[in-house]
């Protein structure tokens, strides 16, 4: 059996240039999620426009900081955000301080804000939205993410700080992947390859083989998907998604992406086991057993689909890690992994 249970473009990428889709491949359109903005402003403590301030804007926590200066008006204007948390910083010759303004935009979220300098008080204004809608919208965000802008990475998020997922979010980004028709393809690939090989001999040859064979190979994934990406992820509130690092040193970013195979983040940003993924790839196993041909079934090839699957995702997370990131499409600008740190480089 192989493993199909986890999100892996790094093997679907293989998996189409076995059938001579590698230089064929064009990119679909990007389809930009619901991006936000902001406008403003500034104006000093009488009232008068300021033109000419320097205006900067960066996520709160990590990100390519973004920077423009005010009209004639004193008017300034940032489009196509992605929506999280950033801060305004506001700095003019007639400004005796900088003025700071927080803001957490919302999917689709025009913001607009008044900023009003005085020689005594820094402005700081919040603007509320609640946890699951920022989760919601980096999650739709992650399903436009492919690789080569065609094969599936709705997996990898390069948000370092995202937003734990609801429960509904896990089954829902399960379903999506699972249902996506790059998804098939690979089944269909699989399948073929199955057939080729006469890989479980049970289910014979000619089109009822390689129908049952489809069908097994889907079953495989799709449970795997579920069960180890969804149901278990739920229960355990563990987050199914791998995390891109993409600073530090080579040798820390290898060991950090083979341990996230049997590391995880929790819903509540602590590192702990993956029991999801590595309990789902066996669960996922023995399910399959279910509906081999009765010579087909093996206890041991349960637990060595088991161990080959966990393996396979280690790999699968170097790929992430190294490779994906620059091919991978509707990534935002500023989401470039954990941010490094100005003490160590390590």
């Amino acid at each position: 059996m192989y493993p199909l249970f986890v999100d892996w473009p790094a093997r679907y990428v293989v998996m189409l240039a076995l059938i001579g889709l590698s230089t064929g491949l064009r990119a679909q359109e990007p389809v930009a999620p619901a991006s936000a903005s902001i406008e403003g402003t500034v104006r000093d403590a009488e009232g008068a426009a300021v033109p000419g301030a320097r205006v900067t804007l960066a996520p709160l926590n990590s990100g390519a900081e973004r920077e423009t200066t005010s009209d004639s008006a004193g008017a300034f204007a940032f489009s196509e955000l992605v929506p999280g948390t950033y801060r305004l910083t506001i700095s003019a010759v007639e400004l005796d301080r900088p003025v700071t303004v927080e803001v957490l935009l919302g999917a689709g979220e025009r913001r607009e804000l008044p900023i009003v300098g005085t020689r005594i008080l820094t402005t700081t204004v919040h603007v509320v939205a609640s946890v699951d809608e920022v989760a919601q919208s980096q999650v739709e965000a992650q399903e436009t993410q492919r690789v080569f802008g065609f094969v599936p990475n709705y997996y990898s998020s390069y948000i370092w700080d995202a937003a734990p997922m609801t429960p509904k979010l896990k089954f829902k980004l399960g379903l999506r992947a699972t249902t996506d028709p790059v998804s098939f393809l690979a089944v269909a690939v699989l399948a073929g390859v199955e057939q080729k090989h006469n890989t479980f001999p049970g289910y014979g040859q000619g089109s009822e083989g390689y129908a049952k064979r489809f069908g097994a190979a889907y079953a495989d994934a799709f449970i795997g998907k579920m069960v180890g990406r969804a149901m278990l992820p739920a229960v355990l509130h563990q987050d199914p998604r791998y995390f891109y690092r993409g600073s530090g040193s080579v040798g820390s970013r290898i060991l950090y992406a083979l341990r996230a195979a049997v590391i995880t983040r929790g819903d509540d940003g602590r590192m702990q086991p993956n029991y999801s993924q590595v309990l789902g790839n066996f669960a996922a196993s023995g399910i399959s057993n279910l509906y081999r041909a009765p010579g087909d079934r093996a206890a041991g090839l349960t637990f060595r689909n088991g161990l080959i699957m966990t393996a396979s995702g280690a790999v699968e997370n170097l790929f992430r890690e190294f490779l994906s990131r620059n091919f991978t499409s509707n990534v935002p600008s500023f989401a470039n992994g954990k941010p490094e740190s100005p003490v160590s480089k390590n």
